[in-house]
């Protein structure tokens, strides 16, 4: 997954799992640091804030806003808002931390990598 779609996922699986009672302490605290962080780059700006909030309270209909929003502020080249969003990740699902499924690390050349769920890829090397 490419950093801005782990940190969308972050704030997504967050602020669901934050609604409900269900929620433990722990992913509570990871989102609201979450969001911390983020709000702290969003400061003195309206619409950005804006925008965090309402994905906050519908997720799946503020998805893209949030994501343009989290772009344009260069969110995905934070290392701290990345291992933030890491971190809420695991604790919100941690069964698929387990199988390295939102830890993604690739060294040497790789020639038709796909990265995420049910995706479809074809590929020709060569002539």
């Amino acid at each position: 997954m490419d950093p801005l779609t782990i940190i969308v996922a972050a704030l997504s699986a967050g602020a669901t799992a934050a609604a409900k009672d269900t929620a433990s302490q722990a992913v509570k605290d990871a989102y609201a640091g979450l969001k911390s962080i983020i709000q702290k780059r969003f400061a003195d700006k309206s619409k950005p804030e804006l925008v965090l909030k309402q994905h906050e309270a519908d997720p799946k209909t503020w998805e893209k806003p949030l994501r343009k929003t989290l772009e344009d502020a260069k969110t995905d080249q934070d290392p701290q808002v990345l291992e933030s969003a890491q971190k809420l990740l695991e604790l919100v699902h941690p069964e698929q931390h387990a199988q390295g499924q939102f830890n993604v690390q690739t060294t040497g050349t790789v020639q038709g990598q796909q990265i995420g769920n049910f995706g479809t890829q074809s590929n020709v090397f060569g002539k």
